[in-house]
């Protein structure tokens, strides 16, 4: 797939998902992005070192009116599980503008290991894994 259009790439994957759906784990991303490894390292920067009851997620935002950013991110922090955080977001329940108007899917993996911590360093990691992701030249909405 290497070297391909994106929308060739998009058509294969839709495919793909139709036909494998029930296989596919929810942490794989459904579409290709290609800052999504450097997003991996960034969150593998940051630990909760105290089990509590927040969850840090981040969620896939689609910009194809931007020339520079196709694809943006979404960071945000909940108790609830980020899947269940991402459908209200599109339900408009406390919805952030950019995740209701532009939302595509929870990014699930890069923040697995952020998941049922103390919602102080939940606040922390929130700001600091947004500023570290701007910092890496991608488009962050979210995380204050």
């Amino acid at each position: 797939m290497r070297g391909e259009m994106s929308i060739t790439i998009e058509r294969a994957l839709e495919r793909l998902w139709k036909c494998a759906a029930a296989g596919i784990p929810d942490w794989l991303p459904m579409r290709y992005i290609d800052w999504l490894p450097r997003a991996y390292e960034i969150a593998l920067g940051f630990r909760g070192s105290a089990k509590g009851r927040s969850n840090i997620y981040l969620v896939l935002l689609n910009y194809p009116d931007r020339l520079r950013y196709a694809y943006g991110v979404y960071v945000g922090m909940s108790n609830y599980s980020p899947a269940d955080r991402f459908d209200q977001h599109k339900a408009g329940i406390r919805a952030s503008g950019s995740v209701l108007k532009r939302g595509l899917e929870v990014l699930a993996g890069p923040t697995l290991h952020l998941q049922r911590i103390k919602r102080a360093e939940a606040e922390r990691i929130e700001i600091e894994l947004a500023e570290a992701l701007s910092s890496a030249g991608l488009l962050v909405k979210g995380g204050h």
